[in-house]
């Protein structure tokens, strides 16, 4: 993992009384991180996922893994590092209306 995916791991998801897999593979694709339980795929994005290539492999694996039934959230590692709080009450106004 990451330094962002383990904050978010250690500080936030790990705890909660859901259970959150890491590194799940989804058909072709590892997610960061998997609630099956919600249907909710969290990923975490550096600075690659924002150029051409990266937002059309992120839009292609989006897409595949909504056609699953899936909800994708995604965040920037800045957000992380930013927007901790803010970051973590998104992910649990989404769990509330999953």
């Amino acid at each position: 993992m990451t330094r962002h995916e383990r904050h978010l791991w250690y500080d936030f998801l790990n705890p909660l009384s859901l259970t959150v897999h890491r590194q799940k593979v989804i058909g072709p694709y590892i997610v960061d991180f998997y609630i099956a339980e919600k249907k909710l795929v969290i990923e975490l994005d550096g600075s690659q996922h924002y150029d051409l290539p990266g937002k059309q492999a992120d839009a292609m694996r989006d897409t595949f893994l909504r056609e699953q039934g899936l909800t994708v959230l995604r965040y920037a590692n800045s957000d992380v590092d930013r927007n901790f709080t803010g970051v973590c009450e998104d992910i649990l106004a989404h769990l509330q209306n999953c």
